[in-house]
């Protein structure tokens, strides 16, 4: 897993085989926010395509975490790109700026305590707080434990801090280890394979991982031939192509 020599270390449980995500991912990735207009579409492939991405909502600090940790959780490999390459980071940094980052459409009522697994979540933080107050204090614990920030440990010390997270083992003071893991991970796949006007998937890459053809509209030319490979590539909501 480090980057230098992939082969050098075992691959964490938390790094997910790139072609094993299936399809059903893709159609929930973009849920939080509504359809763009073309102009606005373009404009988002333009600036992605052309310009250095400033974070919004997080601060340079936050942000250097954000892109130390998708790395982890999404690395480049021999099947593509990782995380960061994929404009991850800037996915979730946008993602923080619309309804979903405030929690607009939660109900954010008490009381909160701690339930079964089946309830789903059940803190008082919307993913702004969560973030907020989660990489803080993963930053206290890692300048406790390491006397450094956790994007400047290497990379395997980088992997056992968020496989303790993943499996519980590391709380994050008020916050569960594993509630914020599990945050991270899926806006991290949720970056890695959306429609690319939302500041994910650059150049598609994450799509072409997958074979996904993306927003083309008629696919009646492929219909019932099984195993025939699908020749054109994959199309944005914009009209970016590969």
């Amino acid at each position: 897993m480090v980057k230098s020599d992939p082969t050098s270390a075992p691959k964490p449980r938390f790094t997910l085989p790139r072609r094993s995500v299936t399809s059903a991912l893709l159609g929930t990735t973009a849920f939080w926010l509504t359809q763009p207009s073309a102009g606005i579409s373009r404009a988002l492939a333009r600036e992605a395509a052309t310009a250095p991405y400033s974070p919004q909502f997080f601060t340079a600090a936050e942000y250097a975490f954000l892109m130390a940790a998708t790395e982890r959780l999404f690395p480049k490999d021999h099947n593509g790109p990782g995380a960061t390459e994929l404009g991850v980071p800037e996915f979730i940094d946008r993602q923080m700026q619309t309804p979903y980052g405030v929690g607009d459409n939660w109900y954010m009522s008490a009381p909160f305590q701690e339930g079964p697994a089946n309830l789903g979540y059940q803190l008082p933080l919307v993913p702004r707080a969560l973030y907020r107050q989660g990489i803080a204090s993963l930053e206290r614990y890692t300048h406790q434990q390491y006397g450094k920030n956790f994007a400047a440990l290497p990379a395997p010390t980088q992997d056992i801090i968020l496989t303790a997270l993943e499996g519980g083992s590391l709380q994050l003071e008020s916050i569960p280890g594993r509630t914020f893991f599990e945050q991270l991970r899926t806006n991290t796949l949720e970056g890695a394979f959306s429609d690319p006007l939302y500041g994910g998937n650059h150049n598609l890459g994450g799509w072409l991982m997958l074979g996904f053809p993306g927003a083309r509209a008629d696919f009646m030319d492929w219909v019932n031939q099984e195993g025939t490979a699908y020749p054109l590539p994959p199309v944005s909501l914009s009209g970016q192509t590969a």
